[in-house]
Formats: C-alpha cells, structure tokens, sequence
C-alpha cells in the first residue's frame, strides 16, 4: 500500500512539472482569476494577447485597438528590421518599442496584476508574440513585391498616359501648322495691323509649347501622391504634395468666389461708364457734322472737348472701381501707388506743359490740320496736331515736329485761314527796286503784266503796284497778287520772278537792284541781246496746278 501511494505521488509530481516546463517553452494566455473582461488584440488572424485593463481615459478596448493598429503599421513597414523591436523600461511601466522611439504598446503594474504574472514576463512575452507575427506575415504574406508591382504598374501607367498626352499635342500642332494660313491671319485693329500673321503663329505656337510643358509636369506631379502612397515610409509626403498645389488652388478659388460680389459691381460700373461715354460721343458728333449748332461754340472745338470729358470720365471710373479691386487697401498695394504717382510727377513736367498748351491752342483755333502757317522759321502746311505735338510738313516734305508749349509761346502766321472766308484770297507780294530816271507808270505796267502772266495767281480784283519806299539811288516798287492757293507760295514767287523778269527785259527796263552804276558811253545796258531781237518770245513755263 505504501509503495502504490509513493508511485501515485511520484507520477503527480512528474505531470506537475511537465505541465510547468510546457508553459515557459510555450507560454499561453491564461484567463485572470479575476473577472475581468478582456479584450483581444488580433492585428491578423490570431489572437496575440488581451488587454485588461483601463489606462487614463483610454479603456482597455481602446487600448486593445490601438496596439492592433500600431502592429499592423509595423507590418506595413516596408523594410522591418526585427531587431529594432525590443522592451524599454520607464518609472511606471515597461514599454515595447520600435527603433526607439515607436511605442507599440506599455505594461504597467495592474496588466501584471490581472493575468497574475509580472510586469517584466507579460512585456517579453508580448514582445515575442508580436515579433512572430509580424514576422510570420511577412514571411507568408509579404506586401513588399505587391508595392514594388504596383509601383512598376503605375510608372507604366504614368509612361503611357505621358506618351498618349505628348502624341496629342503633336497632332494639334502639326494640324495647326498645316492650317497655318486658315487659323493665323493677323490681328488688326481699325486698319492697324497689330500682328503678322507670322508673328501671330510664333507667339501661339509658344504658348502652345508652354501648355503642353505644364500639362505634362502636373501630370507627373498628381502621380507622385499616388506613388508615394503605396509605401507608409512616404505616405506622409502624399498630404505634403499635394497641400502644396492644392492650397493655393484653394486660395485662388476662395478668393475669387469671394470677389464675385466686386467683380459684378464693376462690371456693372463700366457698363454705365461706357454707354454714357457714346451717348456722349454722339452729341459732339453732331456738333462736329454742323447738325447741332451752339453759339459760341466751333465745329472744330468738338472732338477736343469729347477727348478731354472721356479722360475725366475714366478717370472718375478708375477712382469709384479702385476700393473694389482686390488688395487695393494693402499697404503694397499703396505704395506702389505713391511711387508710380511721385515717378509721374516728377517726369512729366514737359509734358504736363506740353498738354495743357496744346489745350489752350486748340480753344484758341489759330490753325488746323491743313493750314499753311509760319511758326517761328518754319513754315508748311499742318499735318497733325496731338496734345503733346504740333507736326508741320515744310514744302521740301520735311516733317517738322513742335512742342506745343513752344508753338503757344511763339508767333504763328497762318496764310490759310482767310483763303476759303475771303473771296479775295491770300494777298502775296514782292519788291523791285528801279532806278529814278524809268518813268513810274511804265513800271507799273510790267509789273501788272507779270503778275497777270503767273499761274495760281487771282485775276480778279487785278494786282495792284505800291511804292513803298524812295531810297538815294532808287524806288521800292512792291507787287501785290491774290492767290487762292497758299499751300503753293513757293512755286508762285518763283514763277512772278521769272514773269517779272521777261516783262521788263521786254520792256526796256533795266533792273539794277540794289545799286549799280552804269556810264552811258556807249556801253551796252545790262538786258540780254536775246531781248532786245525783233521776234524774241519770252520762255514760257507751264506750271501744273495740283489739286
């Protein structure tokens, strides 16, 4: 009886021990003593372990969740190093981390507690069960050669839709290329021509290259955020890439939505302006055509004072859109201001001057376009007049060009002005001087004769002889004529000398002008013998009138 009892009593021994060596070997999670509820960290299939107890504000099921979620991170982990995982001591607990400074999840006191082992066995434990898994997983469930495959996929995705995008650009422009002449002809504007056809095609075709270069590169830049996407090492650049086009997208989008309001106040502003300003135009219109007629108030006065009421009007437009643009209260906006403003001033004195005499000269009328005038030494018919320049085109067809401000400071003498009013004409004159002993009447005759034998001279009223003045050795005999055409003054002198010179050599008439002294011994008189034949005819020039 006594030896059954000691081989009983050896055979529970040797189970106890068995049973004790299997759970070091193969630990497993045994259920509390207490009645706590656990709850199961399973980031695969398996459950790893259970969580018992509350930490703080977190409870133990949001405990368990998170060290679920945190194993499940490290698994993504691209390049999981195993022996970076380790246990980590702290004041309070034991904590199991990843490269130092990942904390997967800590055991304190009342974890120990609960499944009645200690702090240090349920940290190791947990430690080796979370390195299995993961490693398990990787070793049977890999996700590194699926991103390596979903990397190359996409970079043939992102190759092919490059390739196809590039190709229909190209088709575009060489469409646009073939149809060159049926898409590029020009740019003009009331008879100006603002662009060639070939400087139209350049700066289309550069614009053309400029989008399809930014196409491409957003295309390459969207596809970066999806590549960096698949490893969780550069999931955080994602957000990074795309908060850089996104935001200021947004921004440009808000802003804008936000100057809707503005925008349609100004457009709204300039509608009124510009109807007002053809309503406007329309009156002085008529007024230019003579169809309105205000005393006081000349035709030629009308397209001047239209310019300067349409300049204040803009400018009145400007000042009320201005506190609607945007930015226009930020201190850039008005600095910028002041600078263009203090540049303006200081630059434009000249032409401030030069503005304001070509407004006095217009209100003053002394010529227009198409007078003959004298400025100064200059002399010629008026081709253009600005609110900076007068332009004179001399008849040698030199284009002269004039301030205003030296136009309004000197004496002009217009020869057109009266021409078109006066029947009479313009009254052009020229002076000989003759000696005492040719008899006065006789001169007169040659010389009326002369002017009546001149082209563009008036025949009625007839010219008419003056004697302005007698001098020691002779008389100043000065011939007027009328002529219609003072554009033509050069011409018209040249051919009266000529005339005034045939008429007295065929009237026996020497001139000698200034002095001459001549000893009537016989000398020969200073007229030419050609003259002085029976049958000489004077040389006639025919000089056409243009129209």
């Amino acid at each position: 009886m006594k030896k059954k009892l000691l081989c009983f009593l050896i055979f529970f021994i040797v189970l106890f021990f068995q049973f004790a060596f299997a759970q070091s070997e193969n630990p497993q999670i045994s259920k509390p003593e207490l009645k706590l509820k656990g709850y199961p960290v399973v980031p695969f299939k398996d459950t790893l372990f259970y969580v018992y107890n509350k930490v703080g504000s977190f409870s133990a099921e949001n405990r368990a969740k998170a060290i679920t979620e945190k194993i499940r991170k490290l698994y993504e982990e691209s390049f999981f190093e195993k022996d970076s995982i380790s246990v980590a001591p702290s004041d309070i607990s034991q904590d199991i981390i990843y490269k130092n400074d990942f904390v997967i999840m800590s055991i304190l006191e009342v974890d120990a507690k609960a499944e009645n082992q200690t702090v240090g066995f349920i940290a190791k434990r947990n430690l080796q069960l979370i390195k299995r898994a993961i490693i398990y997983q990787n070793e049977n469930y890999s996700m590194l050669p699926k991103r390596l495959g979903y990397t190359a996929l996409l970079i043939l995705i992102i190759g092919v839709v490059l390739y196809f995008v590039g190709k229909i650009f190209n088709r575009i422009r060489f469409h646009l290329l073939k149809n060159s002449d049926k898409y590029f002809k020009g740019f003009n504007y009331n008879n100006i021509n603002i662009l060639s056809p070939q400087k139209q095609q350049s700066m289309i075709m550069r614009l053309y290259s400029f989008i399809k270069g930014i196409t491409l590169i957003l295309i390459v830049y969207l596809s970066l955020p999806l590549l960096f996407s698949i490893f969780p090492a550069t999931e955080a650049y994602t957000t990074t890439l795309l908060r850089w086009i996104l935001t200021p997208a947004k921004l440009a989008i808000m802003g804008f939505v936000g100057f809707l309001p503005s925008l349609v106040t100004i457009i709204v502003i300039i509608i009124i302006f510009k109807y007002a300003i053809k309503i406007i135009r329309f009156f002085f219109d008529e007024i230019k055509k003579e169809n309105i007629k205000i005393d006081g108030f000349y035709s030629d006065w009308a397209m001047p004072t239209f310019n300067i009421i349409r300049f204040l009007l803009l400018a009145f437009m400007v000042v009320i859109i201005f506190p609607y643009l945007p930015g226009s209260d930020s201190p850039i906006f008005k600095g910028v201001s002041v600078f263009v403003g203090i540049l303006f001033s200081l630059g434009s004195s000249n032409a401030i001057a030069n503005m304001v005499a070509g407004l006095v000269i217009t209100y003053m009328r002394p010529f227009k376009i198409g007078d003959f005038i004298k400025i100064g030494d200059v002399s010629g018919e008026v081709i253009e007049k600005t609110a900076l320049v007068t332009r004179i085109r001399t008849p040698k067809f030199e284009d002269i060009t004039i301030p205003n401000a030296t136009v309004l400071s000197s004496t002009s003498t217009n020869y057109s002005s009266n021409t078109k009013q006066v029947n009479n004409g313009l009254l052009i004159h020229t002076t000989v001087t003759i000696g005492y002993d040719v008899p006065w009447a006789a001169i007169y005759k040659a010389l009326i004769e002369a002017a009546l034998n001149t082209e563009m001279v008036e025949k009625t009223p007839l010219p008419f002889v003056l004697q302005t003045s007698l001098d020691d050795f002779y008389v100043s005999y000065q011939i007027n004529v009328y002529t219609k055409q003072p554009t033509k003054q050069p011409l018209i002198y040249s051919s009266l000398h000529q005339n005034i010179q045939d008429s007295f050599n065929l009237a026996g008439i020497e001139i000698m002008s200034p002095h001459y002294n001549a000893v009537r011994d016989g000398n020969s008189t200073t007229i030419p013998e050609s003259y002085l034949k029976d049958d000489y005819e004077a040389p006639s020039f025919n000089i056409k009138k243009e129209k």
